[in-house]
């Protein structure tokens, strides 16, 4: 590894698009489902990888906003997976000092979920290890259309000027608020796309596209994706020469 370290780090935040399970399936003559409960099972062992590698926040793109277009039985199916994934994992998540937080817009969720995921944010709360978020009906878009309305409404109250909002304030009405941005952002499935995702916080964060199916991904190309994350000399606006100057 290089050894300019203002250049060059271990990733403290990895975010992931995880997409390719469908195809997976179809390429094993299977149903989707089979392919998406495959996806969680790779997930667990993405998770227990970046535990193992002291990764502080790792955050997982599990259902967008716009997926919410899909074939009823799929949204259904999927719904009711996350339902019982959490019930599953939570404990062991909680043994493992994992944090858990859910991104996204829950108003359309389906109550039996929404609770499920209130518990299992207040029972690891306190848990000082991996910080997991996971974003359910998420949209970068909405997150940003959300922290302006946010901020609107503080506008008009009378607690906050115009002129008072810089980049840290509207910063904080976002879904991480408080969360240090990705520094590696990675998606599987060969697509070379955000989709939606972190619109804001992805602004300096390196790319990574896997031409992995999401349930092949394993801690072997996950080492991979970060240690091509090491070789690389990230600048955010500063000159080689400038780097190169300590």
């Amino acid at each position: 590894m290089n050894s300019d370290n203002q250049s060059i780090a271990y990733p403290r935040h990895i975010s992931i698009v995880m997409d390719g399970n469908g195809r997976w399936a179809r390429q094993r003559g299977l149903p989707r489902n089979a392919g998406h409960r495959a996806g969680v099972r790779a997930a667990r062992k993405v998770v227990e990888a970046c535990g193992e590698r002291d990764i502080e926040i790792l955050t997982l793109f599990a259902f967008s906003s716009e997926n919410w277009s899909r074939p009823e039985t799929e949204v259904t199916l999927l719904m009711r997976l996350f339902v019982e994934s959490l019930q599953r994992e939570v404990q062991d998540l909680h043994k493992n000092k994992v944090r858990l937080r859910f991104l996204g817009d829950r108003t359309s969720l389906p109550i039996a979920l929404i609770r499920q995921m209130e518990s299992s944010e207040r029972l690891t709360a306190s848990n000082e290890g991996l910080k997991l978020n996971v974003a359910v009906s998420y949209g970068g878009r909405w997150d940003l259309v959300e922290a302006a309305r946010l901020l609107a409404t503080r506008v008009a109250k009378g607690e906050l000027q115009p002129e008072q909002i810089d980049e840290a304030l509207f910063s904080a009405e976002l879904s991480l608020a408080g969360v240090a941005d990705p520094d590696l952002f990675i998606r599987t499935g060969g697509e070379k796309r955000v989709s939606n995702f972190l619109l804001w916080n992805l602004a300096y964060s390196e790319f990574l596209f896997s031409d992995a199916l999401w349930p092949d991904f394993d801690s072997v190309l996950l080492d991979q994706a970060i240690d091509d994350f090491t070789q690389r000399r990230r600048r955010f606006g500063r000159t080689t020469e400038q780097l190169s100057a300590g």
